[in-house]
């Protein structure tokens, strides 16, 4: 007798099928590249800035711009920038079809989409770096914090994405002691030795990272409760204020070689992530 799959059955069906294609995964392990290269670009620049050297900030875009700066920078901006929209364009598809092993449910599909968003900026402000269009990413931030906050309410909106950043980065901090990403491996495929590096990588970038987005959050709020912008800031601001400690420069380049252990990692992902 003939079976008649049932909606939500062949909703799963047709979403594994969308995000578990060729293309797909071609597009996913591209991103993950992209985002493994990014972070040992940023920890670099984090390195140098404890030393002393500020040609360049401590986030996202310092972390493109020298890239931009080296031989064949170029190219390999367009091949970042090309990652970036690809695996956008992979969270895309999951939050349109639902995430393999995670269920159609509107979680894991609400946080595919905020990935797919937080990398499709990622993508876009590559190409601004290319073009030699992109301004100070961290003056902007907080010129956009300082124009929310003279709106009513805008002090407690500031002040609960600070929270939720802060939230995030406890979390993933938690991620990284527990290891939990490596759930979301092909371990089999690894000898034990590369497992056990792979996981040590792992924990060591994922705490850290999320070390740092905790700090921004702070930041965050602490504007919110001061009413003064110029203290909110992203990933330069937060390494910044970690150097300004007693310790400073130790601290940072602690981190800096954690975020450049979590783009070692983001690299082994791209390898063995199950996509």
């Amino acid at each position: 007798m003939r079976s008649v799959s049932s909606p939500t059955r062949r909703a799963a069906s047709s979403g594994r099928r969308a995000s578990d294609s060729k293309p797909a995964q071609a597009l996913a392990r591209a991103g993950l590249t992209a985002r493994g290269i990014l972070y040992i670009l940023i920890g670099w620049v984090a390195i140098l800035v404890a030393l002393g050297n500020h040609s360049h900030q401590a986030d996202q875009q310092g972390a493109l711009q020298l890239l931009a700066a080296q031989p064949f920078g170029k190219v390999l901006l367009w091949l970042v920038g090309l990652g970036f929209a690809g695996y956008a364009l992979w969270r895309l598809s999951q939050a349109a079809y639902g995430v393999p092993g995670e269920g159609n449910g509107a979680g894991p599909r609400l946080k595919a989409l905020g990935r797919a968003i937080v990398y499709a900026f990622f993508a876009y402000l590559t190409f601004k770096v290319i073009m030699g269009t992109a301004g100070n990413t961290s003056s902007k931030q907080q010129d956009f914090t300082a124009s929310i906050m003279h709106h009513s309410g805008g002090r407690w909106l500031v002040g609960i994405v600070g929270l939720a950043i802060v939230i995030a980065g406890v979390l993933l901090m938690i991620e990284g002691i527990r290891a939990k990403f490596m759930k979301y491996l092909r371990t089999a495929q690894m000898s034990p030795r590369t497992r056990q590096l792979v996981r040590r990588l792992g924990m060591i970038g994922t705490t850290a990272r999320g070390l740092v987005f905790a700090i921004a959050g702070v930041l965050v709020i602490d504007a919110a409760v001061t009413f003064n912008a110029s203290k909110a800031g992203g990933l330069d601001k937060a390494l910044l204020t970690l150097r300004s400690q007693p310790f400073g420069e130790f601290l940072l380049i602690v981190v800096a070689l954690g975020l450049i252990a979590f783009g070692l990692y983001g690299l082994a992902e791209a390898r063995w992530r199950r996509v």
